[in-house]
């Protein structure tokens, strides 16, 4: 057992007894048959110069520089709080609570890349191989859907569906890309097309200075032209203006004047007017005081003419109350003595009956026992006489049943009894007359068509050919379809009217009829 203690760019990744998976930590004691294992956790830089080909099929060299390494803030449900000291290692009963492999965490799932390269003993070159395979696939994909211009034009957009992309691949492997840096595009090898674009804006460029130097000496020389007419033309304007100006000075100090006389003779006449309609207000707030005093006093007369008359009507009512509190009070007294006497009266009744009714009903429990127990004696003697007719009514039928067993045994089994007592009771007879009475007034038309040996041998279409023959045939199905009736059913028809059934089917119903009536 030994503890170990992890560098600040480092993490310790232990395995074995009592862990499950992969247990990440900075210190940690690693006890036997457990394997530590430390991994640093620093960025590293990738610079690929990729050739890749845009949506117009051109060809061109992106250098682009990512710093990627693990994600040392994700550490997915690792980041909900430290983990029970049960689990530290593993459950101690050999149960992890993780619900998967890695539980989100960024770097188990680095750290499994590492052991995967380690296993493959090709260190960080197996890792970079997988990074720069991400970083190429991504790129060239994105390249492939966007115009030439497009990547001019937007190249912030660019570089974040870039980024995003790559994101997304190396998140399954706990990695993070610090910074993405997207230099300017080269031609590919063969290709002149930012040479010309260059060559292009170079000229553009020689061109529009030499315009803009023309432009510039005709923009001097008009306009030192312009700047001496416009001075003249300034200073013949500013003496023109100054002699307006002095002018308008002059009848603007007379119109002040004037002015000034006006208002003094305004305001000397609203001062006037002014004090009159003071003491025109103060005389009619005066008045509207007096008013207000006279309307006050004939308002404080009322309420103590209300007050007097108030008073004498609550003395009136209180007085009426308290004669109507004695009245009631003496209705109460009344009505509590006729309650109680009622009462009384009651409870008198009510023990005079109670007497009364205890002896009839005494009598009446007397005769309901006697009725109930003769019931009773005449039920028991019932159920006897029933049981007793039960009984001979068996016995009878034990008798006919054996009557019926002797003679089945007579007529050959049960199914010579069941013919003869069909015989006896006209039962054949019945059905040839229900047989009779179906098919009366019916006038079938039977054709026989042979398909046989025997077809078309008497005359064209049949119609000459042995009609017993074709009869022979017909009865000559009668024993068959008796064997089937019978094995179908139990039932065995009458040898007199449709034939005797073949030999063996004979033999044996004969031997299942013997068994029937217990012959061996």
């Amino acid at each position: 057992m030994s503890y170990r203690v992890a560098a600040p760019d480092e993490y310790l990744a232990i395995t074995g007894m009592n862990i499950k998976n992969v247990h990440i930590t900075k210190a940690a004691w690693v006890l036997p048959f457990q394997r530590c294992t430390r991994f640093s956790v620093q960025p590293h830089d990738y610079a690929m110069n990729l050739q890749a080909m845009t949506k117009e099929k051109l060809q061109f060299l992106l250098p682009v520089i990512f710093t990627i390494g693990p994600d040392v803030n994700n550490r997915g449900a690792n980041a909900k709080g430290p983990r029970p000291a049960a689990d530290a290692h593993g459950d101690r009963t050999g149960h992890n609570h993780s619900n998967d492999e890695d539980r989100g965490d960024s770097l188990m799932k680095y750290a499994m890349l590492l052991a995967d390269s380690t296993a493959n003993k090709q260190g960080t070159q197996h890792l970079e191989n997988i990074v720069k395979g991400i970083i190429e696939g991504e790129t060239r994909v994105l390249v492939s859907s966007m115009t030439m211009e497009e990547i001019f034009t937007e190249r912030e957009e660019f570089k974040r569906r870039i980024f995003r992309n790559i994101q997304g691949e190396l998140d399954q492997f706990g990695l993070k890309i610090y910074n993405a840096n997207v230099k300017e595009l080269k031609d590919a090898v063969g290709s002149t097309y930012f040479q010309s674009l260059s060559q292009k804006a170079h000229e553009g460029a020689t061109n529009q200075a030499r315009i803009d130097v023309a432009e510039a000496q005709l923009r001097g020389n008009v306009g030192e032209a312009e700047r001496h007419g416009q001075q003249e033309r300034s200073i013949a304007k500013i003496n023109a203006e100054t002699a307006v100006q002095k002018t308008d000075r002059d009848v603007e100090r007379a119109a002040a004047e004037a002015n000034l006389a006006t208002q003094k003779t305004v305001l000397s006449r609203d001062v006037e007017i002014a004090r009159i309609q003071a003491t025109r207000a103060t005389e009619s707030r005066d008045e509207d005081l007096k008013k207000e005093v006279q309307v006050k006093r004939a308002a404080a007369e009322l309420e103590r003419l209300r007050a007097v008359d108030v008073v004498k009507a609550a003395i009136a009512r209180e007085s009426k109350q308290q004669a109507a509190d004695a009245k009631a009070y003496e209705v109460e007294a009344e009505a509590r003595a006729s309650a109680y006497k009622t009462k009384v009266d009651a409870e008198t009744q009510a023990a005079a009956d109670y007497n009364r009714t205890t002896k009839n009903t005494d009598a009446s429990a007397y005769k309901t026992k006697m009725d109930a127990e003769a019931w009773s004696d005449a039920a028991i003697k019932n159920a006897e006489a029933n049981l007793q007719k039960k009984l001979k009514e068996a016995e009878g039928m034990m008798a006919m049943a054996n009557a019926y067993a002797r003679m089945s045994e007579a007529f050959g089994g049960p199914s010579g009894l069941l013919q003869y007592m069909m015989i006896e009771k006209g039962t054949y007879v019945e059905l040839a007359k229900a047989n009779a009475t179906a098919v009366n007034g019916m006038q079938p038309k039977i054709s026989v068509w042979n398909t046989g040996a025997e077809a078309g041998s008497s005359g064209a279409g049949g119609q000459g050919q042995d009609t017993a023959s074709t009869m022979r045939n017909v009865y000559q199905l009668l024993p068959p379809l008796m064997s089937t009736i019978h094995d179908q059913t139990g039932i065995t028809l009458p040898e007199w009217q449709f034939g005797r059934m073949p030999g063996s089917e004979l033999a044996r119903r004969e031997q299942n009829e013997g068994k029937l009536n217990g012959k061996k």
